[in-house]
């Protein structure tokens, strides 16, 4: 009797260990369970930030890349046919205008830019094809980022552009060929100049206005100018006899505006100059503008020597 008493204590004994160990096991596995739960939904959580973050992104391309165009063609003579295809956005190259060029002669050219205009400013294009003859070629010509920035472009709504084509002796086919194309932005591009700044000159139908000095330049240090251009033709603007805080400098500029448009360029001084000369801030500047007729070179004005400050 004792024996089957200390048995059955043992068995219950054994259940009851049983017992709290399933019991045990089951809230160690259900602590597990939450742990992991929460992993999951810490995971879940991240892979649904990463699906709302790449979304955005989406968004934000789409609605970079949301000016378009029709279809155009833009130059069609001597064998040549250039045609508008889309309008893109690169992310490095910013954006562009997708090409078509078509060569039916039986001779090869080069095809580039005499002038590109966005929004009434004239723009540094960032475009050059050679096309054999008798062959096709797709081409994205750029608009100058740094062009569209300097001008406050955000909305790109009309681009004009003058083409050439030339070959390997440079001899010309044609030149100047004028096109327009108007983008889906066209009713709310903004062509109202950025003018505010000193004056510098303003005569025969040219209007210069300093804008801003940056000693940070790429080359040493930049001076921005705006240009305004009302005289009835192309013109070109340099520099002559600049001199800083008393001391001559051979700085870098030139600009070429056509008649009714605007420029945005940079008077660039060299840091070698300005180190030569133990210049380390500008205080004062002196030049000439020397304004001639882009197309046939003729002077049409040398401006007296104008000072500024620029601090």
């Amino acid at each position: 009797m004792k024996k089957r008493f200390k048995i059955l204590a043992a068995m219950l004994c054994i259940a009851a260990f049983a017992v709290m160990a399933i019991g045990s096991g089951s809230t160690e596995s259900e602590d597990k369970k939450e742990v992991v739960a929460g992993d999951t939904a810490d995971d879940s959580s991240s892979e649904d930030a990463e699906t709302e973050a790449e979304t955005e992104a989406e968004t934000e391309a789409d609605e970079e890349t949301s000016v378009s165009i029709e279809e155009q063609v833009l130059v069609d003579q001597d064998g040549i046919k250039i045609t508008a295809k889309e309008y893109v956005t690169d992310s490095i190259w910013g954006d562009g205008i997708k090409l078509l060029i078509e060569n039916s002669s039986e001779n090869d050219y080069s095809i580039g830019c005499d002038a590109l205009i966005v929004n009434d400013y004239m723009i540094t294009d960032l475009f050059y094809c050679d096309i054999a003859a008798g062959k096709n070629a797709n081409e994205t010509m750029y608009l100058s980022s740094s062009g569209l920035a300097a001008a406050g472009i955000e909305n790109v709504g009309k681009v004009e552009v003058y083409f050439r084509a030339y070959d390997s002796e440079y001899n010309t086919l044609f030149e100047k060929v004028y096109a327009e194309i108007q983008t889906s932005e066209y009713a709310n591009m903004d062509t109202t100049p950025d003018d505010a700044g000193m004056e510098l000159y303003n005569a025969n139908g040219i209007r210069i206005v300093g804008k801003t000095v940056d000693e940070d330049s790429f080359w040493g240090t930049a001076i921005l100018l705006y240009c305004e251009n009302t005289s009835g033709q192309n013109v070109g603007v340099s520099v002559d006899d600049m001199s800083i805080n008393g001391f001559m400098m051979d700085p870098l500029y030139s600009t070429t505006v056509y008649d009714g448009k605007k420029s945005f360029d940079e008077i660039t001084i060299f840091e070698s100059d300005l180190e030569e000369n133990g210049i380390e801030a500008i205080e004062e500047v002196e030049l000439k503008f020397h304004i001639f007729n882009a197309d046939t070179y003729e002077t049409i004005t040398d401006s007296d020597p104008i000072t500024f400050s620029a601090q």
